[in-house]
């Protein structure tokens, strides 16, 4: 009896850690509302006029189980964190149109190069009724040997329903990113040595000055910190902590 009342914690500690992991923020558009499933890391799904839009697509597959298969796939970079053959390949990419800069391109599996657009900085397509157009991403000061050279990978801007979306990708806090006007929703990165520190990113937000911002990439970063500073400098602006890592809660 003991032992079924353990096993019985148990799963309920499970079915409440998922319950808490696959809850999305939703936020109106005009045509319908905007789905935002954070999933881990630089990994997200978001939902929109019935189409699943999956963000650098990472881990197991089990981790996307409760969605429907990608109608399209967004990649930022080729670094791990961002591109996974293995998760790509899990997944029923069967009708996904895959978005992704050049280098990427050349290493994607098969099946994700069927319906393929190649994006490079500055460009622009549309598909399904969003608007997608790719904006630079790199390290400061500018380094051929940087982790993040100018011109590689992507962030990208969203364009859905009348709502602005940006996905920084892996960046520091460029005036290509501090330039930005009108964006609703902005998923900024923070981690270092890798990226940039949350000073950095606060004061990007607070200057560019998106309606919502979520904090996401930011493994070893104080959050609640990056809220507090960007709150501290404009109380407008929404900053959102979601849980992208799993099991130890949004930071």
């Amino acid at each position: 009896m003991k032992f079924r009342l353990i096993i019985a914690f148990i799963v309920l500690g499970l079915s409440q850690a998922m319950a808490q992991q696959n809850v999305a923020d939703e936020i109106k558009t005009s045509n319908g509302n905007l789905k935002i499933q954070p999933v881990s890391h630089a990994s997200m799904v978001l939902t929109w006029n019935n189409k699943n839009i999956y963000i650098d697509p990472t881990g197991s597959a089990d981790m996307y189980k409760s969605f429907g298969a990608p109608d399209l796939i967004i990649i930022t970079d080729i670094h791990g964190d961002h591109m996974d053959v293995k998760a790509i390949e899990a997944l029923n990419t069967k009708n996904a149109i895959t978005i992704a800069p050049q280098a990427v391109g050349y290493q994607l599996p098969a099946s994700a190069r069927e319906k393929l657009v190649l994006l490079s900085n500055g460009m622009q397509t549309s598909q399904m009724a969003i608007m997608i157009k790719a904006i630079p991403m790199y390290n400061l000061p500018e380094a051929a040997d940087s982790r993040h050279v100018k011109g590689r990978g992507n962030g990208y801007i969203l364009t859905l329903g009348g709502k602005s979306i940006y996905i920084s990708g892996d960046t520091e806090d460029i005036p290509e990113m501090r330039n930005l006007k009108k964006i609703d929703v902005a998923f900024v990165c923070m981690n270092l040595p890798y990226t940039m520190d949350i000073n950095q990113a606060a004061s990007a937000v607070l200057e560019f000055k998106p309606k919502i911002v979520y904090p996401y990439h930011h493994r070893g970063q104080d959050i609640k910190a990056f809220k507090k500073l960007v709150n501290d400098g404009n109380k407008k602006i929404d900053v959102r902590l979601r849980n992208w890592y799993p099991g130890s809660g949004p930071g």
